[in-house]
């Protein structure tokens, strides 16, 4: 079911599982996502197949689901000839399908919807969403990220995803870009060791959202696992806000062959440990799928 209570007030009274990544998700359902567009390329296509992936993470065990607009922008839509009124339909309809996912779950639980806005490297589809320093100004940016964040805003999630942040500029301008939404967010970075993934102290690019009131939480995400407590303690002594954390399973991203690398090192028995370093928000991002969450969702009860 959707909830009456914010995700603000369950954070305030204990921990929310988050879901798992959208990607591997569709793709484990036989779905191609080679294209730039990647999930978001289903919005259009497929967007039944986007439902299913949300509710089988409601049916594990999440409580949170993230909207498959991570890499839907008006920019990339028109790449493949598709008008911006029609791009406007597709990233409210990312927030619906989720929505839709909820209320097929059938769980007496809380349940509810983040509408993802990914970096700007996203939309660029070669790998910068790792690396950030795009040569563009703050101001740049947040012209970049408003427009879509206005559009996910009226679809009325019950939160603004912005997620995987490489850099603590982007950062400052997804903060600008939100004020005056209505919409709380949360902001998660994508770090490597103790920095942005641009290379920025993590105390510095946290420090940016202390005192964003739109913010709710603030943390990482699409990392490796054994970099998410570090962070987490950082977050939570540099915001004071709740924290939010969804790993990768360890695996790395290969850009050029687009493929993953690796062993999984993403286990649910790091969770209590994430947990008591300040997290309230805890799931999965790539290569984390429905049997992940599970765990998850399980060592937070025995916790």
């Amino acid at each position: 079911m959707t909830s009456t209570l914010s995700l603000a007030e369950a954070l305030a009274a204990g921990t929310v599982v988050l879901d798992g990544g959208m990607s591997n998700q569709l793709e484990s359902a036989g779905h191609d996502l080679s294209d730039e567009l990647w999930s978001a390329r289903l919005l259009a296509e497929q967007p039944e197949a986007v439902t299913e992936a949300h509710l089988a993470y409601f049916r594990a065990g999440a409580d949170v689901a993230i909207t498959a607009s991570y890499q839907a922008t008006f920019e990339g839509f028109a790449k493949r000839g598709i008008s911006r009124g029609r791009a406007a339909e597709l990233m409210a309809l990312s927030v619906e399908s989720a929505r839709e996912a909820a209320r097929r779950a059938g769980v007496a639980r809380p349940l509810w919807v983040a509408a993802s806005a990914g970096p700007y490297g996203a939309m660029l589809a070669d790998g910068s969403e790792y690396r950030g320093r795009y040569g563009l100004s703050v101001d740049e940016l947040e012209r970049f990220h408003r427009p879509r964040l206005e559009v996910l805003a009226e679809a009325r999630p019950d939160v603004l995803a912005l997620e995987t942040v490489p850099d603590a500029d982007e950062a400052a301008a997804l903060l600008r870009a939100v004020r005056g939404l209505g919409v709380p967010a949360w902001l998660t970075y994508s770090v490597a060791g103790g920095r942005t993934r641009a290379g920025q102290p993590l105390e510095e690019a946290f420090a940016l959202a202390a005192e964003a009131d739109e913010v709710i939480a603030v943390g990482v995400n699409c990392c490796d696992p054994q970099d998410v407590e570090a962070a987490a303690a950082t977050a939570a002594r540099v915001t004071g806000k709740p924290v939010v954390v969804y790993p990768n399973s360890g695996e790395t991203w290969d850009a050029e062959a687009r493929a993953w690398a690796g062993r999984s090192t993403f286990t649910a028995g790091q969770v209590t440990g994430w947990q008591q370093a300040g997290a309230r928000l805890i799931g999965g991002c790539c290569r984390v799928g429905p049997e992940g969450i599970a765990d998850i969702a399980q060592a937070l009860k025995a916790a």
